[in-house]
């Protein structure tokens, strides 16, 4: 919690799940000391999910002796929250969902192109089919699939099969399922949608991409992923009045809902999905609230980037006065 990012160059492609183990345990055995549910608390990202916060946190109760939420993105069974693993693609469809209220519109009936194929993707793409869009992409560094008619029910399913496999690959998807259309070492930008949503890696929508993007019609883009387009593509959706939200407010919903785990951590409970998930939807609002209080323009348009920057800067410097660290 609190924004920082570390890893390690450990690539778990093609390794066992016991390689998986051992490294994991290595190197909580130098991290534990550093960490603490007052302190630091890491959560999974790229190439960190259920199970290896599980060796993780093995390895550090072991260490320390004691059952806390040091961790987040736990399992179930111990001390996990629910749709914690969707929730950073749920809380970027609902931060969505709020910018697209603001011109009156929903995602009903939307077509969106999706990067990645994750949890992040896997989320995303959950819920805005849930709520009646058409997810048509996702990718990999191999490349992305087209799937015209829309990736929905088992097809959703089969993106945490492609995750699990540890290939790093999505090109299974296209002759696993009829009608879909492989295009090797490209982007998923090329293709016409109502709305973008990068949920693989940073710069990975360029200016270029962007443009295409706007000349096809696009009409929202939204990073859930982190700061996945670069500076020029920003420029570009700025300049052309498109809707467009960083990745500091999009992708919020990941550490509110590891926020939520320490919470129920800490009074020795558990809630329903339903109640987490609600929770959520009320976190995502309010952070669109303050990015749309600060950020909206004389002319109505809305600076997300602005408005988010503006809505954390005052947030820490206010703290920071209160304290009198300044």
């Amino acid at each position: 919690m609190g924004g920082a990012k570390g890893g390690s160059d450990f690539d778990p492609k093609g390794k066992s799940n016991a390689e998986v183990m051992r490294f994991c345990q290595s190197f909580m055995l130098e991290l534990w000391k550093h960490i603490g549910p007052e302190t630091d608390v890491p959560a999974g990202d790229i190439g960190v999910g259920g199970r290896e916060i599980g060796y993780l946190y093995g390895m550090y109760k072991k260490l320390n002796g004691d059952h806390t939420g040091v961790l987040t993105g736990k399992g179930s069974n111990w001390g996990g929250s629910l749709i914690r693993p969707e929730a950073t693609g749920f809380g970027g469809i609902y931060f969505v969902e709020e910018m697209l209220a603001t011109k009156n519109e929903t995602l009903k009936g939307k077509t969106v192109s999706i990067s990645g194929f994750g949890n992040v993707a896997w989320g995303a793409a959950l819920k805005a089919v849930e709520l009646g869009a058409k997810v048509v992409t996702i990718s990999g560094p191999d490349g992305y699939v087209y799937d015209k008619d829309g990736i929905s029910g088992k097809k959703i399913d089969y993106m945490l099969d492609l995750r699990s496999s540890n290939q790093d690959i999505v090109k299974p998807y296209s002759y696993t399922f009829e009608g879909v259309e492989f295009h090797e070492g490209k982007r998923p930008w090329e293709v016409k949608v109502d709305i973008a949503l990068p949920c693989a890696t940073q710069n990975e929508l360029t200016g270029e991409d962007a443009k295409m993007l706007i000349k096809n019609g696009a009409i929202l883009i939204g990073e859930i992923s982190n700061m996945g387009c670069t500076p020029e593509a920003v420029e570009e959706f700025h300049k052309n009045k498109i809707l467009f939200a960083p990745g500091k407010a999009v992708n919020a919903g990941g550490v509110a809902t590891s926020g939520l785990e320490m919470s129920q951590n800490a009074i020795k409970m558990k809630w329903g999905s339903k109640e987490v998930d609600e929770r959520l939807h009320e976190i995502m609002r309010n952070i669109h609230g303050q990015c749309v209080r600060h950020g909206k323009m004389d002319d109505g348009y809305i600076d997300y980037v602005k408005g988010a920057n503006i809505a954390g800067f005052l947030k820490v410097a206010n703290s920071m006065l209160d304290m009198g660290v300044i």
